[in-house]
């Protein structure tokens, strides 16, 4: 730290319990009372060098042999302040530095301490200093700054305040090296080879490499309101947004301890993570912080993680801050919710107005700040599926990686009996259509919220499930859900109707393969001496095919089956208000259409099995026949 020696070095003035005296010559002729501190001083030294002093003895009453007493109440610094203004009026050895200088400043400043009354005064040193030494120093600016705070009217009255800002604000965003803080702890020389230079030889230390955030935890040492106005200085300087976003995370992590709870291992880094323990504020001093985090924090998506927005969040829940406060870290957080995962949106229900054991109407309304930003940024168009694969615009990622957290999301919340199904369906609703490529992950969520809810009326179920797009269901979840208990008789007739014709084409493809490979043969018949190992492949690949094939065939058996059985047990229900029922379902779900192709599928297998019968029959016959005639020649 810099620092300046004024005057002689002296022993005179020394501490009695709670008062000073000047030991040497004439005894004292004047008592100065500042806070619970006396001290016992001469009148000429103090009025030779302040105007203010000169003015107090002046007014002082005498009282015959009585000692002049003044009290000095308003002293920037106090008592300690007072104490180097003595000495520096006696010409006492006094020590500049940047943690008095201020204090310094003002108190020369508050006793009028200028060039009238002696050249060299100390407002004129002090302010020397402070411009010369001071503010062109990167950890004496800091320091000042810092001793600002308890003078915080006097320092601004003379501008000390955002001088120190200033210096601050521009240091921050220049390289290190150039003002010699941290870096010139070794020296700036080096070796060929890269170590440190001392006296010329090789140290084998390597020189730091700073970091563009290597003054975060400097000035997070600051108060708040300071460091407010550091940044917003910082930001009308065109600092970079990140830089400053990443020095606010680092300041409310270290005074808010809610966030660092759920802090995941991959942030936990050296330069994210305060290491200092401070103590914590109480919780008014907690809100008052993240709300001015709230209004300094950029407005730009990626700045800051959406696990520590979420934390931002949370706390701000919990410490019940200000509706606009949660509004805009709502905001905030669905302009990036294609980066948040599962446990960022498991968020208690803080309130106790809450039913639900999660905050749904959070992720709700942040759901709905996504939707509204990719809508703005034209990234919501439609989309097809081929073979499970997303095809369309690159835009679409976002939106389908929020359908598939939205969905997870669901999943965890369905087990909650105090869900209502309005709630959850308003939830399941707002993701659009064409987000969501498969329906698998929707059909799970409301499997569970059903099991999970057994009291349902038929109605709700039926409403539930309307949201699932059967055609968008995966051959697996097909096949749960054609044997699903849960799920209403629509839903079941739906997925087996597409399941089947899912099976269908897939077995139309294989036939259209299975051609083109016979074709295929033919055309490479004259020469098969040269392609006889590409043949061999492509008979494996026709056998591969083949033997799907064959399993698809007993697949749609066994689905024609479970129709005509479920036809059946329908039927015997009652003939008379079943089926009229009946005729209303199948009209409304093309069961009609369904019935008619399980029965053509039970006709051709009937007549194929009466075919088999007769034949057999024919040559039963036959046989008999030629026994009798055989007997009969006999």
């Amino acid at each position: 730290m810099a620092c300046m020696k004024l005057g002689s070095k002296s022993d005179a003035f020394q501490k009695q319990g709670q008062a000073w005296f000047w030991t040497t010559g004439l005894p004292s002729d004047i008592i100065v009372n500042v806070e619970e501190i006396s001290f016992h001083l001469h009148k000429f030294p103090l009025l030779s060098r302040s105007g203010v002093m000169e003015r107090l003895i002046a007014e002082a009453p005498e009282e015959g042999d009585k000692k002049c007493v003044i009290s000095l109440p308003n002293i920037p610094g106090g008592a300690k302040t007072f104490e180097h203004v003595t000495k520096f009026c006696y010409g006492v050895k006094l020590e500049l530095t940047a943690s008095n200088v201020v204090y310094l400043r003002c108190a020369s400043e508050h006793l009028k301490m200028t060039e009238e009354y002696g050249e060299g005064n100390l407002s004129t040193l002090t302010e020397t200093f402070l411009n010369q030494v001071v503010l062109r120093n990167w950890k004496d600016s800091l320091k000042a700054l810092q001793t600002c705070d308890d003078i915080l009217p006097h320092a601004e009255e003379l501008n000390v305040t955002k001088r120190c800002l200033e210096s601050l604000a521009t240091k921050a965003c220049t390289d290190p090296n150039l003002f010699g803080w941290p870096m010139m702890e070794h020296g700036p020389m080096q070796s060929p080879g890269g170590s440190v230079m001392w006296n010329g030889i090789s140290t084998g230390a390597r020189p730091k490499h700073s970091n563009s955030d290597w003054w975060y935890e400097d000035v997070s040492t600051l108060s708040l309101p300071l460091y407010k106005r550091l940044i917003s200085i910082m930001e009308s300087h065109g600092n970079r947004q990140e830089l400053l976003a990443g020095s606010l995370a680092y300041y409310a992590k270290k005074f808010l301890p809610g966030l660092n709870r759920r802090q995941g291992a991959n942030e936990t880094t050296a330069c994210l993570m305060p290491m200092t323990l401070v103590a914590s504020p109480s919780e008014e001093e907690q809100k008052v912080l993240l709300e001015v985090i709230d209004q300094l924090l950029p407005v730009q998506k990626g700045l800051v993680s959406t696990k520590f927005l979420f934390g931002l969040l949370r706390t701000a829940m919990i410490l019940k801050s200000n509706r606009s406060c949660l509004a805009n870290l709502e905001k905030r957080i669905g302009m990036q919710l294609e980066q948040a995962t599962l446990e960022d949106l498991l968020m208690p229900s803080f309130s106790h107005s809450m039913e639900t054991l999660y905050n749904v109407d959070c992720v709700q309304r942040i759901l709905e700040h996504f939707l509204a930003m990719d809508q703005i940024t034209g990234g919501s168009s439609p989309c097809s599926i081929e073979d499970g694969q997303l095809i369309g615009s690159p835009s679409l990622t976002p939106i389908t990686t929020v359908a598939k957290l939205i969905d997870g999301y669901l999943a965890e919340v369905a087990p909650d009996v105090n869900l209502k199904p309005p709630k959850f369906q308003a939830l399941a609703a707002a993701v659009p259509e064409y987000a969501r490529p498969l329906d698998d992950g929707l059909y799970r969520a409301i499997d569970i919220y059903l099991k999970s809810h057994p009291w349902l009326a038929e109605s709700d179920r039926e409403q539930l499930c309307r949201l699932i797009d059967c055609q968008k269901l995966s051959l697996e979840a097909c096949t749960h859900a054609a044997q699903n208990e849960r799920l209403p008789l629509r839903i079941i007739v739906q997925v087996l109707f597409f399941e089947q014709l899912q099976l269908r084409t897939s077995i139309a493809g294989c036939f259209l393969v299975s051609d083109n490979l016979d074709g295929s043969r033919q055309l490479r018949s004259g020469f098969a001496g040269s392609t006889d190992g590409g043949w061999a492949t492509a008979v494996r690949e026709n056998q591969v095919l083949k033997v799907g094939m064959d399993s698809m065939r007993m697949r749609v058996c066994e689905l024609e089956k479970e129709c005509s059985s479920m036809r059946n047990e329908i039927e015997k229900l009652g003939r008379t208000k079943v089926s009229s029922a009946w005729g209303n379902v199948s009209k409304k779900f093309g069961f009609k259409m369904k019935s008619q192709m399980c029965s053509a599928q039970e006709g051709s297998v009937s007549k194929q099995n009466n075919g088999s019968v007769k034949i057999e029959k024919a040559a039963k016959d036959r046989h008999g026949k030629h026994k009798k005639s055989s007997s009969s020649n006999g």
